[in-house]
């Protein structure tokens, strides 16, 4: 069967306007526990498309935003950045008045609740029963890791949003995020969605992502955790979710054989399955 990897989700816009006046699009579908996700950097809500709809009809209401500066959300007064957009996820929280809720974070969407974890603690604890956090890290992104020391300061000085005009380079990108499989619709949609991206306003979170580092910090977590991660991410490295698993405790850890980056379409099914093991 041929799956479309880029199908959007469809459902009713609802725009949350946060204190600093940024404009964040969200959407909801079905009813039953809450499960919000959040995405990556450069993609948008709709790389949930998978997951979303398996979810809803198994009886669960998704939430789904584009993060501050992706997708249709705007950029606000106080520019992006992890403390800004922890304020985001809180804004989509009270707004749709999340109770006993799971927030799927991935990557970037991981980052950012980390953070949220450790300094928000009871405000998260208000609206969750538990977090996934998929393919993600701390900060300190660049140790040991190659691939990010070339990639990222190519996006940083502009020089990547010229290269992936080039449908050769920008393929050869998404093979770098998925794992021993290398699927042709997935590298498709990966790409049309990240060349829409204006990758120049972004630079300041992924400067976050090297800068800061809080797995010192990650003892201050007190809600659920379960750590997915692919063995074959090279984005994020497992040595990045063992840090994470050590520190926070009573945290689970499961490795998905093979996969890569963008669990979400290489391993739909192993998500859904922690989703439901973290809401019950």
């Amino acid at each position: 069967m041929t799956v479309d990897y880029a199908k959007p989700l469809t459902a009713t816009e609802r725009v949350i306007t946060t204190s600093d006046g940024t404009k964040i699009s969200t959407i909801t579908m079905g009813s039953g526990t809450p499960v919000v996700l959040a995405h990556g950097y450069a993609v948008d809500m709709h790389c949930w498309n998978l997951v979303a709809e398996d979810l809803v009809g198994r009886g669960y209401q998704v939430i789904a935003f584009d993060q501050r500066g992706h997708g249709r959300s705007t950029i606000g007064a106080n520019g992006i950045g992890s403390k800004q957009m922890v304020d985001d996820y809180l804004a989509v929280l009270r707004e749709y008045d999340v109770r006993n809720g799971v927030l799927v974070g991935h990557s970037m969407g991981g980052f950012i609740a980390i953070r949220a974890l450790v300094e928000q603690s009871a405000a998260m604890a208000a609206h969750l029963r538990g977090c996934l956090l998929m393919a993600t890290f701390a900060g300190d992104v660049n140790r040991k890791n190659l691939q990010n020391r070339v990639q990222i300061p190519l996006i940083k000085s502009g020089i990547m949003s010229k290269l992936i005009r080039n449908r050769g380079v920008a393929m050869n990108l998404a093979k770098t995020l998925l794992g021993d499989v290398k699927d042709l619709g997935m590298m498709n949609a990966f790409v049309d969605t990240f060349r829409q991206s204006d990758l120049k306003s972004l630079v300041p979170i992924l400067t976050a992502f090297v800068e800061e580092d809080r797995y010192a910090q990650l003892d201050k977590v007190s809600l659920p955790c379960t750590i997915i991660v692919g063995t074959s991410d090279k984005t994020t490295p497992p040595f990045h979710t063992d840090d994470l698993h050590a520190g926070i405790k009573n945290s689970k850890l499961v490795r998905v054989p093979t996969k890569g980056h963008m669990l979400n379409w290489e391993a739909p099914q192993a998500l859904i399955t922690e989703i439901i093991a973290l809401a019950s």
